[in-house]
């Protein structure tokens, strides 16, 4: 039987401190990833979420109510084992951040563009000393290689399991600078999640909206908000 279409098999659920992080024990034994690893966390709280997830199962287990675990499993099976491609990926975003992509016209969006997005240009700026330029119209522009340098050593910094969360705070948004800025909390995930459909909601201003296009905006909003959390559950001991 699949992994994640098994029927719940234990009893008691437990957190336990081991020689190389949290782990979780389902009648005292250790979880293990689906690629058999050890299931070792980095904190206690994430240990601690873990375990309510697994706790929660119904006779049969819902991997749809397990993003923790779920995110936990990446880490380790996936994102570990090539750390570096995983950071360079994300590092490139930043030649093409969605903030430096600028409407010439109207200028209504223009000045709404500008407001949201250049405090975030400049905190990159402030942070990293990477100050990306921004170019209005469909061509990129180069942007300043130290820059470039500067935020993908920032990324490839991260362990394995901020680097799963960052992924996805990255790759939803669409932008290396809103996801750093959410993960080290320069702003909160639902911010950053409307600075980044700047462009979308004012098409939804002119045109009306769309029931199939704003289910998938508010999944992943959701995933966006759990990437959030999990990125926070890696960093709090």
């Amino acid at each position: 039987m699949n992994a994640w279409a098994m029927k719940r098999f234990w009893t008691d659920v437990a957190v336990e401190k081991g020689d190389a992080g949290w782990r979780i024990l389902l009648d005292t034994r250790p979880v293990r990833t689906p690629a058999k690893s050890a299931l070792d966390l980095p904190t206690e709280a994430m240990a601690s979420a873990m375990a309510a997830e697994w706790e929660a199962q119904g006779e049969v287990v819902d991997p749809r109510a397990m993003p923790i675990t779920r995110s936990a499993n990446s880490a380790i099976d996936r994102v570990r084992p090539q750390h570096a491609e995983v950071a360079a990926m994300l590092a490139a975003y930043a030649e093409t951040d969605l903030l430096c992509h600028r409407a010439e016209a109207p200028e209504g969006l223009v000045a709404r563009q500008a407001e949201g997005w250049d405090p975030l240009l400049d905190w990159a700026a402030g942070t990293y000393g990477a100050r990306l330029t921004p170019t209005a119209g469909i061509l990129p522009v180069d942007q300043d290689a130290t820059a470039l340098s500067r935020l993908a050593d920032a990324v490839s910094e991260t362990g394995a399991f901020q680097l799963t969360a960052l992924h996805d705070l990255v790759a939803l948004s669409g932008s290396l600078v809103l996801g750093l800025a959410t993960a080290h909390g320069r702003l909160e995930p639902d911010e950053a999640w409307a600075l980044s459909r700047i462009d979308e909601e004012w098409q939804i201003a002119q045109w009306g909206r769309d029931e199939e296009a704003d289910a998938t905006a508010a999944f992943k909003l959701g995933e966006f908000r759990h990437a959030h959390r999990f990125w926070g559950l890696s960093t709090n001991s």
